[in-house]
């Protein structure tokens, strides 16, 4: 069986924790002499890392901010393009893949301020200018 070179330095304590000699270094004028000290540290292991609620602690920044385009949190402050709708790109980010997507953002699912008044002004051929004539009421 081999001896390990540290083997003398350590020791396991009854709690399972690693007991350790800590070489001192005393410097002389000429040389540099290194001396075994009889003090013991107590070293313990470090805690098991858990994935749970110590690291919800640990996301306190911000990789997105919002998109002036699209108004989601998709805007990324480091690489200044949205994840969502690819703005600065004049080009939207579309693709078939993700048909819902497509589906949420299309015509028709916002005001429509100008197409919802289209219909009624082709049905009259797009008159302009022009004043209705008074209808009259039948007796």
């Amino acid at each position: 069986m081999a001896h390990h070179p540290r083997a003398d330095s350590l020791r396991i304590s009854s709690r399972g924790e690693t007991i350790r000699s800590i070489p001192k270094t005393i410097h002389t004028n000429d040389s540099k002499a290194t001396v075994s000290v009889l003090n013991w540290v107590t070293f313990t292991p470090p805690l098991k890392m858990t994935k749970g609620t110590t690291s919800r602690g640990e996301r306190g920044h911000h990789s997105h901010t919002l998109c002036r385009r699209c108004g989601k949190r998709a805007f990324h402050t480091r690489l200044l393009r949205c994840a969502s709708c690819s703005f600065p790109n004049p080009r939207q980010r579309r693709y078939h893949w993700s048909v819902q997507a497509i589906r949420r953002r299309t015509t028709g699912s916002g005001r429509m301020r100008f197409l919802k008044n289209v219909d009624r002004r082709a049905k009259n051929g797009f008159r302009e200018g022009t004043v209705a004539t008074r209808q009259v009421k039948s007796a």
